[in-house]
């Protein structure tokens, strides 16, 4: 009985030593790039690559294939200096476009929105941006407020 679980044992260590006879790959070996050649043998029976060169640049157009924008990631946010930029266009902000949301610029926008009939809540958000990019550009800048 002794033997008998002895080769048992025995021919387990052997299996599990020299494993199923599969060669296992290198890192080298796993990090060598492919070839065209390479990928078209890899590929399933139905996908077929093209036959035709392109070079690089040349845009590529899949026929029947539908593609689809994604929507937006949602509104579009203003940076701080957008933001100065247009309450100085507007005759609102009288500091330096600096880049910083600080004190005069919270009460800038408070002042912007209340003459504007949004909410004054210091916050540029969509409805106030969608008012305030106006003057942005300086063609739109009133004369005096």
């Amino acid at each position: 009985m002794k033997n008998l679980v002895f080769i048992i044992i025995a021919f387990i260590t052997t299996i599990s030593v020299l494993g199923c006879g599969k060669k296992q790959q290198t890192l080298e070996e796993m990090q060598q790039p492919i070839s065209m050649e390479t990928l078209t043998t890899m590929q399933s029976p139905e996908v077929k690559a093209p036959e035709a060169k392109v070079e690089v640049g040349t845009p590529i157009v899949v026929r029947g294939a539908k593609l689809e924008a994604l929507p937006p990631a949602g509104p579009y946010k203003p940076t701080p200096v957008e933001i100065q930029t247009a309450l100085k266009n507007a005759n609102f902000y009288i500091g330096a476009i600096d880049g910083k949301i600080g004190p005069k610029t919270k009460k800038a926008i408070v002042e912007f929105q209340k003459a504007n009939g949004l909410t004054a809540d210091a916050k540029v958000g969509p409805k106030t941006w969608n008012v305030l990019n106006r003057y942005l550009n300086p063609e739109n800048t009133p004369q005096a407020r």
